[in-house]
């Protein structure tokens, strides 16, 4: 997911003893999900509750609550918390379920230590339902980047981060609170790392406690990676083996064999893709001048701005300075110039659609750069992709980076909701 932007609000601080809310809905045991993150800092950059199409989805997940060093604490900094409560007011009038996120790249960094004892995890399942029903929230969705895996760099971390995960939502579901909560779990292409370092084989314990997973299927490849490749490939069993770093098939396939079923498998989208600098001597086949290469090198010394939203530069949650992140959102390709306000290549921009990953590209030659993204095309295949394999439904990260619902309505339109 991305980067979690901090301010100086003050911590949410919330008792593991006091609570007084109104009751829950049942959860949703089988409920088709269609929906998406929403992020609290967007809300006064353009995206506003007053924009949020809330008759096309029946789930918005609020993003972000972050971990604190102590396990009775949860904390809204950087993502509105006086917003929360008309969050929660205007999806609970459209009938869409009110959820909210825990963690996110920069904000998981003590999930290891607050679950890591008994008496932790007693504690930190206490806190987790009294912020569930302070907010009045249909659900929690956790998103630990990652389980026995660094992440951002400064993550507490223990080799027993998944068992751990698991014995604290395996509690949870023991709260009378967290009983009625929809739990699910923003994951990874590959399960959760096992403690000899390897993705796990063996996830139904989670299967078990958990409503579903979202499959994070979205930064693949990016400016991090050896040349410019699919930011939210469907597939790689058909690309060459270099250029498999996982797709949305592989993620169910991994997943499934290792015990979560397909009906309890979301698909995470992107509403946003990535920048590269891609000079037109590798940009193009060689002996063309229009068509696109397949996995072109890029100047990495060189990381394009993206849109109004990307992050021009700052010091991270860890004190490390981070350039541009070079990511656009579908809007901002249309506002930048690279797609008509109907999505289509802008006039002067070269195009790319790759039939193996089912993702486009778009290059500017003028400016030298090169983006992957998803647009309506990939969104419909990606929708067929979930009615044919049964899966649980689709998840977008974010709501607010799409385009007049041109992502939304293609997506519902192949699941079979309707545009």
């Amino acid at each position: 997911m991305l980067g979690l932007l901090l301010s100086s609000i003050p911590l949410l601080t919330l008792s593991a003893t006091a609570t007084t809310a109104s009751p829950h809905s049942p959860r949703e045991a089988d409920s088709f999900v269609a929906g998406a993150w929403y992020t609290g800092w967007h809300a006064t950059e353009g995206f506003p509750l007053s924009k949020v199409s809330w008759e096309k989805y029946n789930t918005l997940i609020y993003s972000f609550a972050i971990t604190t060093p102590s396990v009775y604490e949860l904390s809204l900094n950087g993502s509105d918390p006086e917003l929360l409560p008309q969050f929660v007011s205007e999806a609970k009038k459209n009938g869409v379920s009110a959820q909210v996120a825990i963690g996110g790249w920069a904000g998981g960094q003590w999930f290891s230590s607050n679950v890591d004892s008994a008496e932790n995890r007693t504690v930190f399942a206490q806190t987790v339902a009294n912020f569930a029903e302070q907010y009045d929230l249909d659900g929690i969705n956790f998103d630990w980047e990652y389980p026995n895996d660094q992440g951002i760099g400064c993550n507490t971390i223990s080799p027993n981060d998944t068992s751990n995960f698991l014995a604290f939502l395996q509690e949870l579901r023991q709260n009378p609170i967290g009983a009625k909560l929809v739990l699910s779990a923003a994951v990874a292409v590959t399960p959760f790392v096992g403690p000899d370092g390897n993705p796990s084989t063996d996830v139904s314990g989670f299967a078990d406690v958990l409503d579903y997973i979202a499959v994070m299927n979205y930064d693949v490849w990016g400016p991090w990676s050896t040349a410019v490749g699919p930011n939210a490939p469907l597939n790689d069993t058909c690309a060459a083996a270099a250029d498999q770093d996982g797709s949305a098939v592989s993620a169910v396939r991994t997943w499934g064999a290792a015990g979560m079923p397909a009906n309890k498998i979301v698909l995470g989208v992107a509403s946003y893709g990535h920048s590269f600098s891609v000079p037109p001597t590798d940009a193009f086949v060689p002996g063309s001048t229009t068509q696109l290469m397949a996995y072109p090198a890029f100047n990495a010394s060189n990381q394009p701005l993206g849109d109004a939203w990307d992050d021009t530069g700052s010091v991270d949650s860890c004190g490390v300075y981070e350039g541009p992140g070079g990511d656009w959102d579908f809007w901002g390709l249309i506002d930048g110039g690279f797609l008509t306000p109907q999505g289509m290549p802008a006039e002067g921009i070269y195009y790319r659609y790759d039939t193996c990953s089912q993702t486009p590209y778009v290059y500017n030659e003028t400016s030298e750069v090169m983006v992957s993204f998803d647009n309506a095309q990939s969104f419909a295949v990606k929708g067929s992709y979930i009615k044919e394999a049964g899966l649980r439904g689709f998840a977008m990260w974010e709501a607010g980076g799409d385009y007049d619902d041109i992502l939304l309505d293609s997506i519902r339109s192949t699941t079979g909701l309707g545009a």
